[in-house]
């Protein structure tokens, strides 16, 4: 069996995920649109609950990158689209790897939390499928707008306010929305001012289908390996948000090679087994659910001692901006935007010399453009809590 060092993980984990090498995003490097999608399908989504924390997510790792160059690939070149992911919650997906999204989350048992708990019958979800589907096959519909084009298609049904949601109640219909993202059925459309709008993902992907189940999952197994190996089941279902045991029975089904990191079992793609010498290296200000802080297991050598207490909430990660000082969580960070002006304070957990400080303020530099703005920063306290 291969012994590997976390340092050697590590390592490779940030090459592969674009964030080792200093000048990844230098702002004077030419943007190359192709590659945002590429990069996108390599992380295995970026999440998008938070619009500017995914444009930063995703414009860290191509060089050059703006948020302007991010939502052109969303709204205008549409080789990323905006949908449901990994734990049900909002990603930027590539468009040309949604067949094999749809077809794997479809394959998976539904969560709990994504069941229709007995709000609707099987019949009635199915018709409300069909309803979302031929409202959205050449419109962007907001939820109001869309809830009318169902009820109109099903019936009143489908409209009364039953299912529970923040303080409110939703229309029957939604208890659907988790099957129809899953299935492909929906997406996310341009917002329409403070509005989101849904359409259909074959707009995306003309002739758009899902993969076939099985070899789905096999497909996404394999590139969440790519991105985040060596990993165990445990960890995978985690991230997909599944049941351990479920996920056991996926990674023995495939071709999957048994190594050791630093002393425990984990898997990586049969033949994927090259691993850099060099240590890792480099620091990164990384937004909230970044992939990288998200996906990278076991949280207690990413989030080592005091890391841990201040930038996992819950054990979760992603709640917090994290500080990365060579592919570890050495701090936590916020900004706070005015027009252009983008006030960062990095809050270290250990002294920085001199040659990390000047990363960091490179690192400002690169936000600032990333962002678009003007960014200053501050060394001092976060005074903010969670995903605030």
């Amino acid at each position: 069996m291969t012994e590997l060092s976390w340092a050697q993980v590590s390592a490779r984990r940030l090459a592969r995920h674009g964030l080792s090498a200093p000048a990844a995003s230098a702002p004077d490097a030419d943007p190359d649109v192709d590659r945002v999608a590429d990069v996108v399908s390599t992380m295995c989504g970026a999440h998008a609950q938070v619009a500017s924390a995914a444009e930063l997510s995703v414009g860290l790792r191509v060089p050059g990158a703006t948020r302007a160059l991010v939502r052109q690939a969303v709204w205008g070149d549409r080789t990323l689209v905006k949908t449901r992911g990994p734990r049900g919650t909002v990603h930027l997906l590539a468009a040309a790897d949604l067949p094999m999204w749809t077809g794997a989350l479809s394959a998976m048992p539904a969560p709990p939390w994504e069941q229709s708990r007995g709000l609707l019958t099987a019949e009635q979800t199915e018709q409300v499928l069909a309803a979302i589907a031929d409202a959205l096959t050449e419109a962007e519909l907001t939820g109001a707008e869309l809830t009318e084009e169902v009820v109109a298609r099903t019936g009143s049904w489908a409209g009364e306010r039953v299912m529970e949601a923040f303080q409110d109640k939703w229309p029957r219909w939604m208890a659907a929305m988790s099957a129809a993202t899953r299935g492909g059925v929906i997406c996310h459309g341009p917002t329409r001012g403070r509005a989101t709008t849904y359409t259909s993902p074959a707009r995306w992907l003309p002739g758009f289908t899902p993969m076939p189940g099985p070899a789905a999952l096999a497909d996404l197994v394999r590139r969440y390996l790519h991105a985040y190996g060596p990993a165990t089941p445990a960890q995978f279902a985690k991230w997909l948000s599944a049941t351990e045991r479920w996920a056991s029975g996926v990674f023995r089904s495939l071709d999957l090679a048994e190594v050791a990191v630093a002393g425990t079992r984990a898997w990586v793609v049969a033949g994927d087994t090259d691993f850099p010498d060099d240590p890792p290296s480099g620091l990164r200000l990384l937004p909230y659910f970044d992939a990288y802080a998200v996906g990278c297991h076991p949280r207690e050598r990413l989030f080592p001692g005091a890391a841990a207490e201040r930038a996992l909430a819950g054990g979760q990660a992603g709640n917090f901006p994290v500080l990365l000082v060579d592919g570890t969580v050495a701090g936590v960070w916020h900004q706070r935007r005015c027009g252009r002006t983008i006030r960062i304070t990095v809050e270290p957990l250990r002294a920085l010399g001199a040659a990390r400080r000047r990363a960091l303020d490179e690192e400002v530099e690169r936000i600032g453009h990333i962002l678009e703005g003007n960014p200053s920063l501050t060394i001092g306290t976060v005074d903010v809590g969670p995903h605030a």
